[in-house]
């Protein structure tokens, strides 16, 4: 059984991973002139493990990963507005480890047969029947897997009516510093406006931020961030000093209105192109994970892609709900709303907030 994976990225690779362990003959189709991941940092939360470890590369993962478990939730002066059991997250769920994303990829890679890999090749279009047209010609394969990102191919030409992906409100940054000491991962929350970071293994420190901007608006790079967020609390400052401007990447935040299906024909849609989300629960790379573990089960078991759209669409429609819901609330910018924000997270017991975590975190392969 032969299927062709549109797209090089998490989903792909882990998808192409997931069906080669099977048996199956994979071809993945990559448009960049090589499989790389130019992204930051990326938490690997306890879902994300487990995939990982069904896939059996949870091991190598692990090797390039650093734990990170997060400290909480401060405002921009420093005050703590939420603290995080950890311990007792990591003993209900697992750790949560911080992996560079091209670690990540790199693991993968090394893990999908190298006659798969085929880069610099644009899809043009792909049709139920398995057939996909792409700058190389024309494949047919038995099951056909777009993972081909928020703006997928697959999905507008297998799901011409499917809407399309919705702004959140919000832009983003991310970027890597040089090492800086710090310990701790941490996220803080201003008034539409919200700055984390979290250690990578080798000391560097992953940071991102949020702000509410019209969609397509410019990006003041590194010296737009250090006006934005110059003034917050340590180390917030400092990481902004330790960074260059070219590590700094800005992209405008979107999620992906519900599909009524994955599925059609031969084909199937995993990762961002089935459900992209908004990062503000740092699932969607797990999610694409989860996708193709189960997709590589249900094949292997005769439940074909219906099992799969039973198993994945609902729980990813979810994840993105409560993904949209919490990122709605971190980036109000109206001084009572904040005030009252601030007011219920300061009372909220770091119980209650591991307990809400079980829907997305008790996944198991």
């Amino acid at each position: 059984m032969k299927a062709i994976i549109i797209g090089g990225g998490i989903a792909g690779l882990a998808s192409a991973l997931a069906l080669t362990r099977r048996g199956w003959q994979v071809e993945v189709l990559e448009r960049a002139p090589e499989f790389t991941e130019a992204g930051a940092g990326l938490s690997l939360w306890p879902n994300a493990l487990r995939a990982l470890d069904a896939l059996a590369v949870g091991g190598p993962v692990r090797g390039r990963a650093t734990l990170a478990g997060q400290a909480g939730i401060r405002d921009a002066a420093g005050r703590w507005l939420s603290r995080s059991d950890t311990a007792e997250l990591e003993r209900r769920y697992g750790p949560v480890a911080m992996i560079h994303r091209a670690d990540l990829l790199a693991v993968l890679l090394a893990a999908v047969p190298g006659q798969a890999l085929r880069p610099g090749i644009t899809v043009t279009g792909v049709r139920p029947d398995g057939t996909v047209l792409h700058s190389g010609g024309q494949s047919q394969a038995d099951l056909v897997v777009g993972a081909d990102g928020v703006r997928s191919v697959t999905r507008r030409s297998v799901w011409p009516d499917a809407p399309a992906p919705r702004y959140a409100g919000y832009t983003s940054w991310r970027l890597v510093t040089t090492p800086v000491p710090v310990t701790e991962t941490s996220e803080s929350w201003g008034r539409g406006e919200r700055f984390g970071y979290a250690r990578l293994p080798d000391g560097r420190i992953y940071c991102y931020a949020t702000a509410n901007a019209p969609q397509g608006a410019g990006d003041g790079g590194l010296a737009g961030l250090a006006r934005r967020f110059g003034g917050w609390h340590d180390p917030i400052p400092a990481l902004l000093a330790a960074a260059q401007p070219g590590a700094v990447l800005h992209h405008d935040l979107y999620e992906l209105p519900p599909l009524k299906t994955y599925t059609s024909g031969r084909v199937v849609l995993a990762g961002d192109a089935a459900h992209a989300m908004t990062p503000n629960l740092g699932q969607g790379a797990c999610q694409a994970l989860e996708d193709a573990v189960v997709l590589g089960d249900v094949m292997a078991s005769g439940a074909g892609l219906a099992g799969y759209d039973r198993q994945r669409r609902p729980r990813t429609q979810m994840i993105t709900r409560r993904s949209r819901r919490l990122g709605a609330a971190a980036q109000w910018a109206s001084p009572a709303a904040v005030q009252l924000r601030d007011a219920a997270l300061r009372l909220l017991p770091p119980a209650s907030v591991t307990r809400s975590l079980a829907p997305v975190l008790d996944w198991a392969a």
